[in-house]
């Protein structure tokens, strides 16, 4: 490539010209939100209203004025904007260090928009990023120490941690967007001046698509922490299980969980939970969707009013509506949730637990001549979706025998189009594909199943999301 050799003033101030306006939006947006979302704090917390109040007043007030007089203060839209986003930060320290458990974890979903609008919005150099980092983990260890009757892993296992892992995703994401706009804008002055256009822009259109796969890869990363390792499945399920895991894209809108609980019951026994998730969409909307809901089903694990699978699918339900602030008044009702097939399996008494929001399951069962496939049904509910009549979901128990297979699905293998009939490959499809794989061990039904849906797909793009898993007794 030619070398033009523009000087790096020059970039940093075009820089600096074609992404003010940006800034300056993205400053009043966040005054003016800051103080309307003390509405919320009056509903939620009556009792510290007034001193939120204040808070947010004065994180906006600062910010104001600075916005206003930046130049006779010969300060940057960067500096004006940092100022805010860290008001705005140790503010949210202050909120959370006076907050009992539930509120906290309400709360812990306005500070992750906090840094994902950040993350989304702001370009700044990378020293503003670690500078915030570190003021809000000060911060919140000094509100902390000062007003929280919580214990430190009431933070963490509340919203600490995640709300720490979208903070460190933040100042990824900003640093490649700053380097992706600073190299484009760069690239755009120097194409002003160069003869080989074609050339430069196809380089530059490459280097651009491999920084948005390095950014979604690293979110790639941060899901795939999420779901439990394969040490946990092979002891939770005695090794005798599979699971065909196959996203659209990078990052995936289905998930799967898994987990050991004791029962707190007079006589305590263990049950190995399991659950297939599809959430709305797929890419890094689903991604973000999936965050949500393997946090909320480790809650309620430790929930008192959680003591099966129903009442837990009751739980995610609730705090997945009450999270995404989703109102059954609503004319327009949002669609995002998620649909889910919950089980617990008590290998001592061969007994299955399961419930169900939208996603059935399969149990097939060898009988001499035939195979059985029995189906547990699903309450028809998507977690988090909006509806005049909300329904707890339905507890059903269903006795195991030796050589049982369990098939956990999401609807992504069924609905796939074929590309010689070009049409969906449908449930009466699926059942026989699982029929064929169930006669074989359980260690080779994984490659069966990504046989047939290749063979069954070929050059068709793939539509969904796929997560098949599969246990046997």
């Amino acid at each position: 490539m030619e070398e033009t050799n523009i000087p790096e003033g020059i970039i940093k101030q075009e820089f600096d010209r074609a992404t003010e306006k940006l800034h300056v939006a993205a400053c009043w947006i966040g005054i003016v939100l800051n103080l309307v979302w003390f509405l919320g704090d009056y509903l939620s917390i009556p009792d510290y209203w007034i001193p939120f109040l204040n808070f947010r007043i004065c994180v906006s007030a600062i910010s104001f004025i600075l916005l206003m007089f930046k130049k006779q203060l010969n300060l940057s839209i960067y500096s004006c904007l940092f100022i805010l986003v860290l008001g705005i930060s140790l503010q949210n320290a202050y909120m959370w260090s006076v907050m009992d458990i539930p509120h906290l974890q309400k709360h812990a979903f306005a500070y992750m928009v906090l840094f994902i609008g950040v993350g989304m919005l702001v370009l700044w150099e990378m020293k503003l990023s670690i500078i915030l980092v570190t003021a809000t983990i000060i911060s919140n260890m000094v509100f902390y120490q000062l007003n929280s009757h919580l214990t430190i892993g009431d933070f963490i296992t509340n919203g600490g941690l995640l709300v720490l892992t979208v903070l460190i995703f933040m100042v990824y994401l900003i640093r490649n967007r700053y380097r992706l706009t600073y190299k484009e804008i760069k690239s755009r002055l120097e194409l002003e001046k160069s003869k080989t256009l074609i050339e430069i822009q196809k380089e530059e259109v490459e280097e651009k698509n491999e920084e948005i796969k390095s950014s979604i890869r690293y979110a790639k990363r941060i899901q795939d922490s999420l779901l439990p390792p394969d040490a946990i499945m092979d002891e939770l399920f005695h090794q005798n299980y599979f699971v065909y895991y196959n996203p659209k894209d990078i990052v995936s809108g289905d998930f799967y969980w898994a987990a050991l609980v004791k029962t707190t019951s007079e006589t305590p026994y263990h049950l190995s939970l399991a659950a297939v998730v599809d959430c709305t969409g797929h890419g890094v909307p689903g991604a973000f969707m999936s965050i949500v809901g393997s946090n909320f089903l480790k809650q309620s694990l430790s929930e008192k009013t959680v003591n099966n699978v129903a009442e837990a699918l009751d739980f995610l339900n609730q705090k997945t509506i009450s999270t995404l602030n989703q109102s059954s008044n609503a004319e327009n009702k949002v669609r995002d949730g998620m649909d889910v097939a919950l089980i617990a399996i008590d290998y001592t008494k061969n007994k299955l637990y399961y419930s169900g929001a939208n996603n059935a399951i399969y149990v097939f069962r060898k009988h001499i001549e035939e195979t059985e496939i029995i189906t547990l049904k699903a309450t028809k509910q998507a977690i988090g979706s909006v509806s005049d009549m909300i329904q707890n979901y339905q507890l059903e128990v269903f006795d195991l025998q030796k050589g049982d297979t369990i098939y956990l699905f999401s609807d992504g293998y069924a609905d796939q189009f074929g590309e010689v009939e070009n049409k969906k490959l449908n449930y009466k499809r699926f059942k026989a594909i699982l029929t064929e794989a169930f006669d074989l061990p359980i260690h080779q039904q994984k490659a069966h199943l990504q046989s047939r849906f290749e063979s069954w797909l070929g050059k068709t793009e793939q539509t969904d999301d796929v997560c098949v898993m599969g246990i046997k007794i």
